[in-house]
């Protein structure tokens, strides 16, 4: 198996962004709609967000996932941070998301006094779940109907971690 390397996004990363998003999983999965215009990630990756951090995940140099985690801006939440993540339907089960849920953590928890992360997943996405659990995100709430998604309402679950003492 190849080794998942993790790096920043770039900005010659735009089209491989775009052909993953496009995807049907990753649309049922995260908030993106079908027919997303390739320039939307050229702008993302030319212009970010205050605070945030784009990593993209690689194997064998092909960009296989994309996790974009924020600090809040607000003095009273800086140490809050909250994330997306996708990976390309044909690389799950290979240690993407956990790879990059590593280095994410790890960047939070060791490098930008993160204390508290948070996401936002939909109740039937048990691959995610799983991740999730695993690196100690623990349920705090429902929001029902949270999502329209192929003509039908979804519930999401929000889920946190705290930094591990």
């Amino acid at each position: 198996m190849s080794e998942i390397v993790i790096r920043h996004a770039e900005i010659g990363d735009a089209e491989a962004l775009h052909q993953l998003y496009s995807q049907p999983t990753p649309q049922r999965d995260t908030l993106h709609i079908p027919y997303s215009p390739q320039g939307q990630w050229l702008e993302r990756l030319k212009e970010p967000k205050p605070g945030s951090r784009n990593l993209v995940a690689c194997i064998d140099r092909k960009v296989v996932g994309q996790l974009t985690f924020a600090v809040e801006p607000s003095p009273r939440r800086s140490h809050v941070a909250s994330f997306g993540i996708g990976v390309d339907s044909n690389f799950h089960g290979r240690g993407v998301a956990s790879a990059l849920m590593a280095a994410m953590t790890d960047l939070c928890d060791n490098w930008l006094r993160v204390e508290r992360i948070e996401l936002t997943v939909f109740v039937d996405n048990a691959p995610a779940l799983a991740v999730y659990r695993k690196f100690g995100f623990e349920i705090e709430g429902t929001g029902k109907n949270y999502v329209l998604r192929g003509g039908q309402y979804v519930d999401a679950y929000f889920m946190a971690r705290l930094k591990p003492n």
